[in-house]
């Protein structure tokens, strides 16, 4: 009898910092479950216009001192300010265009838009620029997306997961303090994050440690194979062709509850790059590692 996978919708935004901090612990998740889960990503569509955020009090420098804080988390920033704010709803509509016409790089996809939002100085609410992060991303034609973001197909997609993030009145993420109300309806925060399984539904709103996802897929299915933590990085960027951060490979090597030795992850990860069997690649203040397939190619 085959097994029922566990449903993971993840509600979260290419322009939120919160969601991108949490790039390790949902590698953490891919490696242990692997295809047990099914993710779902939904765009939360955090902004139209850029004047929103400067109605709310935003400004581009303060963007960029709050980049500083996220540091602690682990993932790549720039903090050099942009020329003014960056509204998110564009690159929200070019992830569910290539949803529809290129579905199984709509999550790398999605990760290229964070990676330029946050390590270059690309204005990801302007056509050329979006369509310049999209010509990262293998397997995509940046031309076609661009050609279908204003369709009336992706207007749908996109609308339908803008009511779906905006749909978090007296659910257990608004309980616990990770809702917002910035327009309107109570909506899920980056990265919630919710598990079904059959009539089971359970969630973990907002920024969450991994630990918090863990426990629920264990209460949800005991049954999963999960998988251990690796030896060797070499394992671990075999199994991301797209590459992963130094904080990604750390957290994904580390056992149990234990802290992530981000020191000990990136000493191996030079050792491998001296060895030709990794390649770094700068990326704001820190880089993102690839396989040796990857440097082959």
């Amino acid at each position: 009898m085959s097994r029922q996978l566990i449903r993971v919708h993840c509600f979260s935004d290419p322009g939120c910092p919160w969601g991108y901090s949490a790039s390790p612990a949902l590698a953490v998740l891919s490696w242990r479950y692997g295809a047990q889960l099914d993710w779902r990503l939904v765009t939360i569509g955090l902004t139209e216009d850029h004047r929103e955020y400067e109605r709310r009090g935003y400004t581009a420098t303060r963007m960029a001192q709050a980049y500083r804080s996220f540091r602690r988390y682990g993932m790549p920033f720039s903090v050099e300010p942009r020329s003014r704010l960056l509204a998110t709803g564009r690159a929200c509509r070019a992830i569910v265009a290539t949803r529809l016409l290129f579905p199984e790089r709509e999550w790398s996809v999605y990760r290229a838009l964070q990676f330029a939002w946050f390590t270059s100085g690309l204005m990801l609410d302007e056509d050329d620029d979006l369509a310049t992060a999209l010509g990262s991303v293998r397997d995509v034609d940046p031309a076609a997306v661009m050609a279908a973001i204003d369709s009336p197909e992706v207007a749908v997609a996109y609308a339908a997961d803008r009511a779906a993030a905006r749909s978090a009145a007296g659910t257990p993420t608004e309980f616990q303090g990770k809702a917002a109300q910035t327009d309107g309806a109570v909506r899920y925060t980056a990265p919630s994050l919710v598990f079904e399984r059959g009539d089971v539904r359970l969630e973990a709103g907002g920024f969450q440690p991994v630990e918090a996802y863990d426990v629920l897929l264990a209460n949800l299915d005991s049954t999963l194979e999960r998988r251990d933590a690796p030896a060797d990085p070499a394992e671990v960027l075999e199994r991301f062709p797209d590459g992963l951060t130094t904080q990604e490979v750390a957290a994904i090597m580390r056992s149990g509850n234990d802290a992530a030795d981000r020191g000990a992850a990136e000493g191996a990860l030079i050792d491998m790059a001296a060895a030709r069997r990794a390649r770094r690649v700068a990326m704001g203040d820190e880089a993102l590692w690839h396989s040796d397939a990857e440097v082959a190619a």
